[in-house]
């Protein structure tokens, strides 16, 4: 009678499993028949919203009904808790290990005692780049690492080499960035560089400025100083 028991237990919790791998099953054919640029969802799970499934593509979130007839793109808020679901979910699938970073391929600067931290991918042509740079000029305490990423044509390609190779790569950064002093022609290993667009493709940093905290948590564009300050803390 106990194996008997046991064995009805088992299959009690088996089913509702079963039901939902072929629901997912299912849902990820008829998306995929439909939708051609859906044949290759990466992942299908419930949201709380009853019958709301989510369709994630790479980081790309979608939102379909249960026999995939219908889907959605934007946010799912979540009115009780105030809370935009959506966006939470795109934060922890962008976040970014600060230890995985190539921090030695940064430009490093050390603000008092350095203790909250941050890294900025930033192309020296990039106009909100600019802008950054001057919102945080007066941030302390606070230890920034420049990656380096020439996305926006030739000219950057030149601008960041001869950032990157210049005798003081912080002081001639700062020179272009805040006073449009521009870098003298400079030669060295530009390894660091080519490394660091590697790292922004694989992943998904697309544009500039992009933000990385100690957290983890990612920000695309430039902000406020006084937001700045608040996350830095935050993220110690």
């Amino acid at each position: 009678m106990k194996k008997t028991a046991s064995l009805l237990a088992a299959l009690a919790l088996a089913l509702p499993l079963t039901a939902a791998l072929a629901q997912e099953a299912d849902l990820r054919k008829t998306l995929g028949q439909r939708l051609p640029s859906l044949s290759n969802i990466d992942e299908v799970s419930k949201t709380p919203m009853q019958g709301v499934y989510e369709i994630r593509v790479g980081n790309d979130i979608l939102y379909a009904d249960a026999k995939g007839d219908f889907v959605l793109q934007g946010n799912l808020i979540d009115t009780r808790a105030r809370k935009n679901l959506t966006e939470e979910r795109i934060e922890k699938l962008t976040a970014i290990q600060f230890d995985a970073l190539p921090l030695k391929n940064a430009i490093k600067q050390v603000r008092g005692k350095g203790e909250r931290k941050v890294a900025i991918f930033e192309d020296p042509n990039c106009h909100y780049c600019h802008k950054l740079e001057h919102e945080i000029a007066d941030l302390d305490n606070v230890t920034i690492y420049t990656f380096l990423i020439p996305i926006l044509g030739q000219g950057s390609v030149e601008k960041a080499k001869n950032i990157w190779c210049a005798k003081d790569p912080l002081k001639t950064w700062h020179a272009w960035m805040q006073k449009q002093v521009e870098p003298a022609a400079a030669e060295c290993d530009q390894a660091a560089i080519t490394a660091n667009l590697e790292f922004a493709r694989a992943n998904r940093i697309t544009g500039t400025p992009t933000i990385v905290f100690a957290n983890g948590a990612r920000v695309p564009g430039a902000i406020p100083g006084s937001r700045m300050d608040e996350m830095l803390n935050a993220a110690k």
